[in-house]
């Protein structure tokens, strides 16, 4: 398959061109509109700093139905006892600049530039990206953030420098968005960690047909807070 390279017009291939890998394209920029159309095609961004932007929708995909999540005995408890303050979109900047910063095994760097931080908070101000934090008295201690589209949320990445804080903030998003009506979170790529909250794989035509579905419902408007009675 070829990988097709990006001018400034504001397009991209058909998503069931990438290659093997997943790789669609690459080039062109972060604009809004680009990354709001790259989402709402299955396709996202992921490259180093320094590099051409790559443009990747693989198969198959990572994806969590809110309805079906996975809570463990342990991690139920620990959130029964609440030891973190979550909120939503307190903190946006200060969750993507961390999750930026993580050292993570087998990693050298971040994939997490620069110019995606500051395309991300730009998004942030137009009620697109969204973040769930976890508080330890005034300390940012963990947190979540990705896009929503329609009734999808797109999950980017996590972070925690106390036990469990990333999980209880993503157990939290995530029974928000099923009371919310959300039908689907592309989790993108295999993790381990996320397979144990329920997610699995699925080929790109499942993905797609979910993914039109989801777009097709309203989502909720920014910006986001828990519900009281959650």
């Amino acid at each position: 398959m070829p990988v097709y390279a990006l001018s400034e017009e504001l397009w991209f291939p058909d998503p069931t061109q990438a290659t093997s890998e997943g790789l669609l394209a690459v080039g062109g920029d972060l604009s809004p509109d680009r990354v709001v159309l790259a989402y709402s095609r299955g396709i996202f961004p992921w490259y180093s700093e320094g590099r051409p932007i790559l443009w990747w929708c693989p198969s198959p995909r990572l994806v969590l139905l809110p309805e079906e999540l996975y809570v463990g005995r342990s991690l139920r408890k620990t959130q029964r006892r609440a030891p973190y303050r979550l909120s939503l979109d307190e903190a946006f900047p200060q969750v993507i600049e961390a999750c930026a910063r993580v050292s993570r095994p087998g990693q050298d760097g971040t994939w997490i530039t620069r110019a995606m931080r500051a395309a991300y908070v730009e998004l942030h101000r137009r009620g697109v990206t969204h973040s769930v934090e976890a508080w330890e008295g005034d300390e940012l201690v963990g947190g979540v953030y990705g896009l929503a589209l329609g009734g999808v949320f797109f999950g980017e990445s996590m972070f925690a420098r106390r036990p469990d804080a990333s999980k209880l903030a993503f157990v939290a998003l995530v029974e928000q968005l099923r009371s919310w009506g959300y039908t689907l979170i592309d989790c993108q790529v295999v993790t381990e960690h996320l397979l144990r909250f329920g997610a699995h794989e699925v080929e790109l035509p499942e993905f797609r047909r979910r993914l039109r579905e989801g777009l097709a419902r309203p989502g909720h408007p920014a910006p986001w807070r828990f519900d009281p009675s959650g």
